[in-house]
């Protein structure tokens, strides 16, 4: 027999995609002030008002979560494990930071003790930050991969990963053959795929590493495995851009190259896709393939400003994510990862208001790079989902999907977090949507890890921040 939980608390979570509701964002929202919400073997079995819910299902017990918002927990679309050792490190421009501090720190994967410690510092990390769904860069060495699932079953993580192909641009003890990627990947995807919650990602790191041979590999892989997802990079920086066509002179462009060896497609993400063209993103649109946003890491490493306007253009949009990109990215949280959108999105906004320069002005572009508190938490959580194809199982309260939930404290954090509630609610828990979607904002623009007070997986409480 199925076991029973519930949960009690304030509720806010979005079920539609608010770019569609253009002024009118709430409609794609839902908030429930005094909420239930039941869960049997980690799913959602019965969610709604506390009265109702609680009639339904009489004699349950519910833990009540009082004084927070409860949100669907956060999906981070691009991460790399092996980079949490190397949080911080000086950055200077992408090629040359991979270079000096990524692929030595990588190589350091193969030993297993070493990613192990990693991996349990990694997963630390992400519950703390009210992470409870990644899409995980590991590296070219199988024993990064097999510790990253490992982790991640200890904890019933729900987590798309795979081994890392590259074949060329990086160190000796980095790049790996195509034939041993095809061989490992088909051996790590018959040992993880769709064991418990890991999906399994075939991973061309990027096209700079990739030779046409490697490419090879992943379409064959993709052939033969179809329900595995893609995971790689894509325009972050100029200098790539530029390398990415002298490597493969036959493709007008960088989506060309992933067209080109049939991987471009539903359960495709590409990270960062900062200097796609107009035509790139509507082949993305056309393809049902995804980008994941990394606004810190391109900040960090100096790439440039994703169009997050042209990629929800309503006429050919682009299923989206939002990534920390650590550590490129330098935070796990994805509070952090909304506070720098935001910042991209106004950017943009006023390069396309008319103020810069009149001939260039596009208001409806310039107004959908605008993240107002309904487009921020739908990117981390049910926007998330859709780009990872996982929707049906995460992204919001629906009955039928995956308990995974973060509670946010808005009193944490910067103490002017306090005040900020106080003149919202007067001091009180939010009794309306448009309260909730206030508090959100501020904790979205001023707000970090410190305001995620308790992470759950699966119904079950995984993290508490310390002291509270």
């Amino acid at each position: 027999m199925a076991t029973a939980s519930a949960i009690r608390g304030t509720f806010f979570d979005l079920v539609d995609d608010p770019w569609k509701h253009v002024g009118r964002e709430q409609e794609a929202a839902r908030f429930t002030f005094d909420g239930l919400m039941v869960v049997r073997d980690g799913v959602i079995a019965d969610f709604g008002d506390y009265a109702e819910v609680s009639r339904r299902n009489p004699g349950i017990q519910a833990t009540h979560i009082k004084g927070r918002v409860i949100v669907p927990g956060f999906i981070d679309g691009h991460i790399h494990f092996p980079q949490v050792r190397v949080l911080g490190a000086y950055g200077n421009q992408l090629l040359d930071w991979l270079q000096n501090w990524i692929f030595p720190e990588e190589e350091k994967y193969g030993d297993r003790n070493y990613a192990r410690g990693a991996a349990g510092r990694f997963f630390d990390a992400l519950l703390a930050a009210g992470t409870t769904t990644c899409q995980a860069f590991t590296t070219s060495n199988p024993v990064s991969t097999e510790e990253f699932f490992g982790e991640a079953a200890r904890r019933n993580m729900r987590v798309i990963a795979g081994l890392t192909g590259i074949d060329r641009f990086a160190p000796e003890g980095t790049v790996i053959s195509p034939d041993f990627f095809y061989r490992e990947t088909k051996r790590l995807i018959g040992e993880y795929h769709r064991k418990g919650r890991n999906l399994y990602a075939i991973t061309p790191r990027f096209a700079v590493g990739c030779t046409d041979e490697m490419m090879e590999a992943c379409r064959r892989l993709k052939e033969e495995h179809p329900d595995c997802w893609i995971n790689t990079h894509i325009s972050e920086n100029p200098t790539e851009l530029r390398t990415s066509r002298l490597e493969f002179p036959d493709c007008h462009d960088y989506t060309a190259v992933h067209e080109k060896h049939g991987l471009l497609g539903p359960k495709f993400t590409a990270g960062h896709g900062v200097w796609l063209s107009d035509d790139e993103f509507r082949r993305f649109s056309r393809a049902g393939a995804a980008i994941s946003f990394c606004p810190l890491s391109n900040l960090f490493l100096g790439s440039g400003l994703f169009r997050i306007g042209r990629a929800t253009d309503p006429e050919h949009p682009v299923r989206l994510s939002l990534g920390s990109d650590v550590g490129g990215g330098n935070a796990f949280s994805l509070i952090r990862v909304l506070e720098e959108a935001y910042k991209v999105g106004l950017c943009n906004n006023t390069m396309l208001d008319g103020s810069v320069n009149p001939r260039e002005q596009d208001m409806a572009e310039a107004e959908r790079n605008k993240l107002n508190p309904y487009r921020g938490y739908y990117l981390a959580t049910l926007g998330g989902a859709r780009s990872l194809y996982l929707d049906d199982v995460l992204g919001n309260f629906d009955v039928g999907k995956e308990a995974d939930f973060v509670a946010l404290d808005w009193n944490a954090g910067q103490a002017a977090m306090g005040w900020h509630q106080s003149l919202i609610t007067g001091g009180n828990v939010p009794e309306t949507m448009d309260q909730a979607a206030q508090l959100l904002f501020g904790i979205m623009v001023c707000g970090d890890d410190r305001n995620v007070d308790e992470t759950w997986v699966a119904g079950r409480r995984a993290y508490k921040k310390a002291g509270a």
